[in-house]
């Protein structure tokens, strides 16, 4: 069994910044679709995917949960000016806990795929960044709404175009970073 690298000051440094920047992207006002009451469209799952691809999987993940921990203590930072303990037992509870597992799965991925680079990348969003995020955000959503799984499975499929176009966005940004050094591969 082997034991997890620590982090350096470097990587450290990383997860700040990703986590700043989903601080950041829920000052974006959300979007409300008035047939999935409780879930907006926000900026902030970008951030998920660009994590990810960019600090691996490990790392993302950790990013996405330090901005949760200052979420969790009451910082104002989810889209709408959201933030405390009461917002993970809401109805974007699932979707909360589904980030920092969509942002390691999406390194996860991104890392292990075959194929050109960019492909492996935007195939590690789509499965990380949206797929886990959505099994598990999208049956949370289900209980603590208390729809039928069905509904709320129809209610999200709404937002996938969109989360498509946030793989598309994390997939340019992550090359972008790692031409220029900042990425962590």
């Amino acid at each position: 069994m082997s034991k997890a690298a620590p982090l350096e000051t470097r990587a450290l440094v990383r997860i700040a910044l990703f986590a700043a920047l989903m601080g950041m992207l829920g000052l974006v006002p959300p979007i409300h679709l008035p047939f999935i009451a409780g879930v907006p469209i926000t900026a902030q799952s970008l951030v998920v995917m660009m994590a990810g691809l960019t600090l691996g999987g490990r790392d993302g993940a950790l990013a996405i949960a330090l901005f949760l921990l200052v979420v969790a203590l009451g910082a104002p930072l989810l889209s709408g000016g959201r933030g405390g303990l009461g917002v993970f037992f809401g109805p974007t509870a699932g979707f909360l806990a589904g980030y920092v597992a969509g942002a390691f799965a999406t390194g996860w991925f991104a890392a292990r795929l075959p194929g050109p680079r960019p492909l492996a990348d935007f195939l590690g969003a789509v499965l990380g960044g949206i797929g886990v995020v959505y099994l598990i955000g999208v049956p949370a959503f289900a209980a603590i709404a208390q729809v039928p799984l069905a509904k709320a499975l129809a209610g999200s499929a709404v937002f996938i175009p969109g989360d498509l176009l946030k793989a598309v966005v994390a997939t340019l940004a992550a090359r972008s970073l790692a031409q220029a050094g900042l990425a962590r591969r």
